[in-house]
């Protein structure tokens, strides 16, 4: 339980009402009753200000006079909910040490203080910092690095050389270092497969959700830059390079090679074709295919928006004769064209 005095201050927050309200939890603004801080960002959840028993209410400047109740102003008060929840619900920490049932080979190297949880495998000449926190079930390979303060959940797996960064948090059935997709064509159909011998390097701050997997390079390594975010169920083929602070949301494909600069913002189902280049502060809206290299920063989409299936059955039927149809528009303009030469 905190003040909404000590909530503004963590906040960043200006406060408006009783600086000693007691806050013991968050709510949505529907929901929300005594003891409970809600927020409201958009004019569309206005309508619940009047009605909401919240002890108090996160709001931007411009709905201030909206509500009568306890506030706090923020200019991003969906930012300033966040790190009150951080506030209110802290991470505790396990108690450090190994549960007996983990199996750590005699070459690894385990700093004093790290959790490591039940039936955990650490293979050869791998490294577990400060403060890391490996959850049950967890495989980690051989010569692979876990940094401080890192949280592997349960039943994450690191092939060989991966090497992850300080502070990053990786979810339930993430696998990181599985072989790239990489065969060479024979003849009579079959493939030959090209041996995978990179790795993955992941960067400090880098959260991976859940059954995301990441593909280590054929040679050198796949890279996963500072403060990237990615969603639950994410491929990510071999060789990629992921720039800092990018964010790819859940069911997108990104195939061999590519590389994806800074600060992009990748919705879901996106799938990017291999050997591309994707230049710093490109948005992608979900279910685009981008099968040519980006070089300009903006908002780009693809795709067809649903529709009600007997417009959408129409329009089919009419895409399918569009061929035709700009062949005839052609043959017409040529026409016209010898009618006015006349």
């Amino acid at each position: 339980m905190l003040t909404l005095l000590e909530l503004a201050h963590i906040s960043g927050s200006d406060l408006q009402g009783d600086p000693d309200c007691i806050i013991s939890n968050v709510a949505s603004i529907d929901k929300a009753t005594q003891g409970e801080v809600s927020f409201v960002r958009e004019n569309k959840y206005k309508i619940h200000l009047s009605k909401t028993k919240a002890s108090a209410v996160i709001l931007p400047e411009n709905m201030a006079n909206d509500f009568s109740g306890n506030k706090l102003i923020n200019s991003d008060p969906y930012l300033a909910y966040a790190k009150i929840v951080e506030a209110l619900f802290p991470i505790e920490n396990p108690n450090w040490g190994i549960h007996p049932s983990a199996t750590i080979h005699k070459t690894a190297t385990i700093a004093a203080n790290v959790y490591i949880g039940e039936n955990v495998v650490i293979g050869e000449n791998s490294e577990i910092k400060s403060q890391a926190i490996i959850g049950a079930g967890c495989t980690i390979a051989k010569n692979c690095s876990v940094g401080r303060y890192t949280e592997l959940k349960s039943n994450v797996t690191l092939y060989d050389a991966c090497k992850l960064g300080e502070h990053c948090l990786i979810h339930s059935g993430a696998i990181l270092g599985a072989d790239g997709f990489g065969f060479v064509p024979q003849k009579e159909g079959k493939w030959y497969k090209i041996p995978q011998i990179g790795n993955v390097i992941l960067g400090d701050n880098v959260e991976i959700g859940a059954n995301t997997c990441i593909d280590r390079a054929a040679l050198g390594s796949t890279t996963i830059g500072n403060g990237v975010k990615l969603d639950n169920l994410i491929q990510i083929g071999h060789n990629v390079t992921i720039g800092d602070n990018t964010a790819v949301a859940a069911h997108t494909a990104i195939a061999g090679s590519v590389k994806i600069g800074k600060r992009c913002r990748i919705a879901g189902a996106v799938a990017i074709a291999g050997h591309l280049e994707i230049v710093d502060d490109v948005t992608i809206t979900g279910r685009s295919l981008i099968s040519h290299a980006i070089r300009k920063s903006g908002v780009y989409s693809s795709g067809i928006v649903a529709s009600e299936n007997h417009i959408w059955r129409k329009n089919v039927a009419r895409f399918r004769k569009l061929d035709d149809l700009f062949r005839r528009v052609i043959t017409l303009e040529k026409n016209v064209l010898k009618g006015h030469k006349k």
